[in-house]
This record gives structure tokens, sequence and C-alpha cells, in this order.
């Protein structure tokens, strides 16, 4: 049985790797390496640190990318240098305009609501912002700015929602294996709005990300005792395998 092989990495950083056609397809959503996340990790490897820009790998056998997907611009979820080590040659980086300065010229710009196919994966863009009614206390992603992803892998269907607060295009996603939503409810939703998107959103499993200070043992038994969906909580580095 072939599978989807997902591996979280603090905030919201996903490696996906998965064989199609006898060809294994390497994708990364929101790598960026800050050294409070890793720097205990015995895996980690730091190239250099301040005063110099801080550049480093959680650890030192990350494959390399065949498709780079970026949601907003900030630091914790847009890198370059971590970017610059982790893409192939020919790889290829998605990313909205705001990305532009950190990345540069040779990313292939999207906005909301755009289908792609690259090498037999299907990606969709939506939105991705804080809204005025949401819980978040900085309402630093507007609307139009930041990108959630649908990946279509094998029929498997798995949603990134970036940096947002709970939003009216989570109840047209259609059928969604698995969702990654934030749930540290300063940039985005917090976990009890985490757990409303769950409701509407009906994934067969959730992974909670973006957590800041906020327990992902904690949500996942509320998604457990308040929805049908079922959901994990993922240490740095860990791994879980979708069956396709």
């Amino acid at each position: 049985m072939n599978d989807i092989k997902i591996r979280f990495f603090q905030p919201s950083w996903f490696l996906l790797q998965v064989k199609i056609k006898d060809q294994l397809q390497t994708i990364y959503i929101d790598p960026a390496y800050l050294k409070k996340y890793y720097s205990s990790l015995p895996s980690n490897i730091l190239f250099s640190s301040w005063p110099n820009q801080i550049d480093g790998l959680p650890e030192k056998s990350l494959p390399k990318a065949d498709i780079i997907l970026i949601t907003h611009h900030h630091k914790d979820h847009c890198k370059a240098v971590t970017v610059k080590r982790l893409l192939k040659k020919d790889g290829i980086i998605f990313a909205p305009k705001s990305c532009k300065k950190e990345l540069g010229e040779k990313i292939r710009i999207v906005q909301p609501n755009e289908t792609l196919t690259i090498k037999n994966i299907v990606v969709h863009t939506l939105n991705a912002y804080n809204t005025p009614e949401g819980s978040s206390t900085t309402k630093q992603h507007k609307l139009g700015e930041g990108i959630g992803y649908i990946l279509d892998i094998c029929g498997k269907r798995i949603y990134h929602a970036g940096d947002t607060d709970v939003i009216p295009d989570m109840s047209k996603l259609g059928k969604i294996d698995i969702a990654m939503l934030p749930i540290g409810g300063r940039f985005t939703m917090n976990s009890k709005e985490a757990i409303e998107a769950v409701k509407i959103i009906k994934p067969s499993m959730v992974i909670p990300m973006h957590n800041l200070d906020r327990s992902m043992l904690d949500f996942v038994e509320e998604v457990e005792k308040q929805t049908e969906s079922t959901a994990i909580s993922m240490e740095i580095g860990g791994i879980f395998h979708l069956k396709i």
C-alpha cells in the first residue's frame, strides 16, 4: 500500500513525500528555520547565528524539494535561507506577492482561487486572513495577502490553512482528508475557534499547528469530544502516514 508521508516542524512547516508513477515527489509548506523552536532538538544543525543571519535546519538529512508552498511573508513562514537550502535546482516555489521581497523574482506568484497542476499534484489556493470578528489578538493578516492551500494527491485532499481565522471559504472546501489548522490565538484563530472550523470543514483528520503556547493535546481531546473528526498532536519531526 502506498502512502503520503507527512512530517511536522514548528510553527506551520510540513514536509510531504509521495511516490507517484515511480517518481518520489517532495513538497514543503512554510519551511522557515527559527532557532527558538529547534535549539534543544538533538538533530538540530545551525549553520550561522546572530549577529549573522540565523541559518539552520531541524535536521541535516532533510530531502530537497520539488515544490515549496509559502502561505505568507512573515519570517516564521517565509525565509529565503531555509528555502534555498531545501529547494532542488529545478524546484518550484509558489507564494503570494507579499513574499517577493524575501524570496526574489523566481517565485511563481499565486492568488486565492487558483488551481495549479504540478507533476501530477493538483494545488488549489484560497484565502487566509484575520477577521474583525475573530478573537486573534494581532490582526496582521489582511484579506488577499495570505494563502491557504489544498493539495490533491492521488485523490487525497490535504488542507493547510495558513495563518487565518475562521473564514467563509472553509464552508466550500469539499471533501478534506487532513486539515492542518492553526490554534495559537494571537495571530490566528484560537483552539476554540479551530474546533468550530473543524465542524465546518468536517475533515477526516485534523493536525494542529501554529500553537504558540497552546496545548495541542487539549485541542486534540476537544476535537474527539465535539466532532466526528479524529485528531493527532505531532511532535517536532513527527511522522504520519496517510494511505493512498
